[in-house]
């Protein structure tokens, strides 16, 4: 049916054709069924393809991408076979032929979605990043959630959720912070001028990988002098922590590493002032 015909026939119902109307509604209904029918078909095949998938590999992110992709191709050949059973298909080519206009801005919006679903691919199996992973997209800081057919979904850490499209990601550098499960962290501890510096350094490391969550091995901590402040010799704390340790979250590593060693400097006497500020009198 053409998009001539299409205007006849309803015409023909308007004015009272009302075996038109009854074949329209017969029409409807079995066209109603289809779509139904795939619907649910569309979400048993993406069930079953993602408890296969999960028992062959334990990539979450590639698991949901390739079931999702494939629930997308079961709803668009139902979505074929609905037109052709609803004689549609000539009017949506008279309508995509037709206008010139209508026909570009489709092609527009196609391209950034056909861009935004290869990019999907790519990351798909490339796999720069997992689920969970700590990353930073064009200055977004946040975990990966879940990878969809037209963008990446992230939380912040304050909480928002951010839908960046999959060709932005490609097309620009990304930094991924636990692709290994491995993070660092620093921070610094400024000494009084004139203490035991050796002892207050040798205090520090000991205090810093007694630590419940510090690595040690390969990636042990570090404890050097930075710099010399205006009132202080400031050191430099630096070590290591395996994110994918749900037990002991990276956050709470971090405030305590910093609590055992400021609470171990002072029970053994080391001052620890903060900046002198010197106030004249005129």
């Amino acid at each position: 049916m053409n998009l001539k015909e299409a205007f006849q026939k309803l015409k023909g119902i308007l004015i009272g054709d009302l075996a038109g109307a009854e074949e329209l509604a017969v029409s409807l209904f079995f066209g109603a069924l289809i779509l139904i029918f795939f619907i649910y078909l569309s979400r048993w095949i993406k069930n079953l393809v993602s408890r296969r998938l999960s028992k062959k590999t334990d990539d979450g992110l590639l698991t949901d991408f390739i079931s999702a992709g494939i629930r997308s191709l079961v709803m668009l050949f139902g979505l074929a076979i609905l037109l052709r059973f609803l004689g549609l298909t000539g009017v949506v080519n008279s309508l995509l032929a037709g206008a010139g206009i209508t026909a570009f801005i489709i092609g527009f919006a196609l391209k950034d979605i056909g861009e935004n679903f290869l990019a999907g691919i790519l990351l798909a199996f490339k796999r720069p990043f997992k689920i969970g992973d700590m990353v930073e997209i064009n200055g977004l800081n946040g975990k990966v959630l879940a990878l969809n057919l037209r963008d990446t979904q992230i939380k912040t850490i304050d909480g928002k959720d951010v839908f960046i499209p999959n060709g932005s990601i490609v097309k620009n550098p990304m930094i991924n912070f636990t692709i290994d499960g491995y993070l660092s962290y620093n921070f610094t501890v400024g000494l009084a001028y004139g203490s035991n510096y050796s002892a207050a350094l040798q205090l520090i490391t000991e205090l810093i990988q007694s630590t419940p969550g510090v690595l040690d091995g390969d990636k042990k901590p570090t404890v050097y002098v930075s710099n010399m402040a205006a009132s202080t010799l400031n050191v430099k704390v630096t070590y290591w922590v395996n994110t994918y340790n749900k037990d002991q979250p990276d956050p709470k590593i971090h405030s305590n590493a910093i609590l055992n060693v400021l609470t171990g400097l002072e029970q053994e006497g080391f001052n620890l002032p903060g900046n002198i500020i010197e106030v004249k009198n005129h």
